[in-house]
């Protein structure tokens, strides 16, 4: 049985003036859960927010609030996003392995590995989940599908579709493939993060992804409860 197409509001293009207003505007449309994305300026090449805006968001929904920690040591950080209402805390794989000679000086992006240490990645997923949330190991487009060891303990694999540090970037096609990969041997949630529209996102969720992230494809509608809804039926084809 596929798993149900789940629709992850991503607050980076939200109108952070009123945040309350706009997580109201992303309930009524019918997404799912909200995605924050965490940047500090060296894993990616932007800063964008921490702790205290998934406290804010957690302030103003029930809904589930995923933590996407672009982020060096991100082990550093589970309790304190956990503590703040993170129900999903997501890690780079690029964060536990060697990262590749063009990408491992300050300001030289974005981050690539060819492989990872799963004995250290798994203690990370091993404490978010002892803080009763669910871990979820994300992939940037030039890193390969180096997690199979890790994939019985984790609850779902971002697959990421641009390269990260900001938003309305183009969908990168090389993702389709790679999720279709993963689905073949992931049965937990695959999630598809960058460059989600109306064009790209048929051809993510048949190659297998079932949670689409979206942000301006999603916060520049003028009828978001249209998107959510095109979205959401693209499981039913």
């Amino acid at each position: 049985m596929p798993n149900p197409i789940k629709i992850n509001a991503s607050i980076l293009c939200a109108d952070f003036t009123k945040l309350g207003d706009e997580i109201k505007r992303c309930e009524d449309a019918g997404v799912d859960m909200f995605h924050v994305d965490v940047m500090d300026g060296h894993f990616v090449p932007n800063i964008t927010v921490g702790q205290i805006i998934v406290q804010a968001v957690r302030s103003v929904t029930k809904l589930p609030i995923e933590a996407h920690l672009m982020i060096e040591h991100p082990g550093m950080y589970i309790d304190s996003f956990a503590e703040a209402g993170a129900d999903i805390i997501s890690i780079q794989a690029e964060c536990y392995g060697q990262l590749r000679p063009q990408c491992r000086g300050l300001g030289q992006f974005p981050k690539e590995v060819d492989s990872i240490d799963a004995a250290r990645a798994g203690k990370d997923i091993l404490r978010i989940k002892e803080k009763g949330k669910r871990a979820f190991m994300v992939l940037n487009p030039g890193t390969p599908l180096c997690v199979d060891a890790l994939l019985n303990d984790l609850d779902g694999v971002m697959i990421m579709s641009v390269n990260p540090g900001f938003a309305r970037q183009k969908f990168m096609p090389a993702a389709i493939p790679r999720i279709q990969d993963l689905r073949r041997k992931f049965s937990g949630d695959i999630e598809v993060d960058g460059g989600v529209n109306e064009v790209t996102a048929p051809e993510a969720v048949k190659a297998g992804a079932n949670i689409l992230a979206t942000a301006s494809y999603f916060f520049g509608a003028s009828r978001p409860r249209d998107v959510v809804y095109f979205l959401k039926r693209l499981g039913e084809r």
